[in-house]
């Protein structure tokens, strides 16, 4: 069952979205694999102490894009395969890159100046 003994609500934006990054991110490091059983909304909201429709949301999402697999009255599993996880990696990657060059851009940073803070970032 996928754990979110690690997970910490903070104020980057809805509930429901950092849900589904948290599951997304495990996804893509390979923490979440294929077939993990999902927490039950009722026992999710309990842990996180958030409404049952903020779980419900953000799980409806997570099965429109084919991450979750849920049934009326039974347990919801991941359906993650080589294809989803690219996808997932892609999508954060470009999510947090793009956040970065453009607080870059608006402390007046250039493109050369930018890759020589993410080259020594890199080597630390």
């Amino acid at each position: 069952m996928i754990s979110f003994e690690e997970f910490i609500l903070d104020d980057s934006g809805p509930i429901y979205l950092q849900i589904i990054r948290y599951i997304k991110q495990g996804i893509a490091s390979g923490a979440v694999g294929d077939q993990e059983e999902v927490p039950s909304r009722r026992a999710l909201s309990a842990l996180l102490g958030v409404n049952p429709n903020t779980i419900q949301k953000a799980y409806h999402i997570l099965e429109e894009e084919g991450v979750i697999s849920s049934h009326s009255g039974a347990k919801s599993y991941t359906k993650v395969d080589g294809e989803t996880v690219e996808r997932i990696r892609r999508e954060l990657l470009e999510s947090d890159t793009g956040g970065w060059i453009r607080a870059m851009k608006q402390l007046g940073i250039g493109k050369t100046e930018a890759m020589e803070l993410a080259e020594s970032l890199w080597q630390e």
